[in-house]
């Protein structure tokens, strides 16, 4: 069978995104991949609505006429089994391809860049800031605690490896960032995920390296726009 690298590698990323992001279990909870400040609840503001969230994502005016949006594909609930790291595993591996992390409000866009395999993909969610907090610094921990694993979604096997990065600290309140290599079919793919928290908003931007790097101050920003 076929797969296309780029698309199988975003599609994974956000089904390991997708595991539950909230634990009332939070003793010894390992914070290495985050920089910035925990949330404070003094500080926390109100939860936007996913219709708000849709507004302040990047569109094709924002990146310019080499950026294609991807159509959005309808929910796939193929099995996702991921083998060789127990920390992803026990926070829920099951998790639907294509999925999205578990908080209530939500929005995602994804382009296509110049024609190429080259992609980018935005994702904003909102929540308590200290869900925010807890839930997405679990799930770089686990996934930057292992260096290899597997992951088998829909009987495709995908080996991986992670490797953490250091963060933008100018940037939001929080800052997590790491590397992804996806490699299946002969063929590897290296995605870069950065995710900013800023008060009761959560960006994440995944996808070409380059990519990332470009559009992520500009995504913060209008992400996190009053007017």
């Amino acid at each position: 069978m076929r797969v296309r690298v780029a698309s199988t590698a975003l599609g994974i990323t956000a089904a390991l995104l997708a595991v539950p992001a909230c634990s009332t279990d939070t003793a010894g909870t390992d914070t290495s991949t985050r920089t910035g400040k925990p949330a404070d609840a003094a500080q926390q503001a109100a939860p936007l609505k996913s219709a708000t969230l849709q507004t302040r994502l990047l569109d094709q005016s924002d990146l310019g006429s080499s950026y294609l949006r991807k159509q959005e594909r309808p929910t796939q609930h193929d099995d996702v089994t991921v083998i060789g790291c127990p920390a992803l595993s026990e926070l829920g591996g099951d998790a639907a391809t294509g999925g999205t992390l578990t908080f209530p409000h939500k929005a995602k866009a994804a382009f296509t860049y110049d024609g190429s395999s080259s992609e980018v993909a935005e994702e904003l969610y909102s929540d308590s800031a200290d869900k925010l907090s807890d839930g997405i610094g679990r799930i770089f921990d686990a996934m930057t605690g292992c260096p290899t694993y597997q992951v088998v979604a829909g009987g495709t096997p995908v080996d991986m490896a992670s490797q953490k990065l250091p963060a933008p600290r100018n940037l939001g309140d929080e800052q997590w960032s790491q590397l992804l290599t996806f490699s299946t079919g002969g063929k590897s793919t290296v995605v870069k995920q950065t995710a900013i928290r800023d008060g009761s908003l959560l960006l994440i931007v995944s996808g070409s390296p380059a990519l990332v790097d470009r559009h992520l101050d500009k995504a913060l920003a209008k992400a996190t726009t009053t007017s």
